[in-house]
């Protein structure tokens, strides 16, 4: 009987540590966020993404935009919050990876009507960097064919067809 006891003992506590789900937090598209933004609005959501652009700074708040590879989308929240981002996304650089959990409105109307999101915490889950471009030899063989070609057709231009 005790055997019995015991082994339903274990059963039940290895049901409860990994049989039920855990409740974290999801993260959600910024597409599936406008695409479903009557579902999702006044909800607390959790979006990921790059930082892109600047910070663009009102008084005690400022603007974040953010994009995720599908869509961006603008986040409001503090000038504190904002000055954590060190990278911002651009020609030049890779933006901080950011965990944004906020409010989505899909018409804010302390803002316009526009679509954002309020946020209540920020994470950054990775750092940005700066991007190196490297020119590959087929681009530089057919940059330099096409300087030889520009080139000919200048001088045939000016010494033949000029006189």
């Amino acid at each position: 009987m005790r055997k019995t006891l015991k082994l339903i003992f274990i059963a039940a506590l290895f049901a409860v540590c990994f049989i039920l789900p855990a409740n974290a937090e999801e993260t959600i598209g910024i597409n599936d966020l406008i695409n479903n933004a009557e579902t999702y609005d006044k909800q607390t959501v959790v979006v990921e993404g790059e930082a892109i652009g600047e910070v663009l700074e009102r008084g005690d708040y400022a603007w974040v935009n953010i994009n995720d590879g599908t869509n961006a989308i603008g986040i409001w929240m503090t000038e504190t919050e904002a000055k954590t981002i060190e990278t911002f996304g651009d020609y030049k650089h890779k933006g901080d990876t950011l965990k944004i959990t906020g409010v989505f409105s899909r018409d804010c109307t302390e803002h316009g009507g526009d679509v954002d999101i309020h946020c209540t915490s920020i994470e950054i889950i990775k750092n940005g960097n700066i991007v190196k471009d490297k020119i590959s030899n087929t681009e530089a063989i057919i940059a330099f064919v096409l300087l030889c070609a520009a080139v000919v057709l200048a001088y045939i231009y000016f010494k033949v067809l000029k006189n």
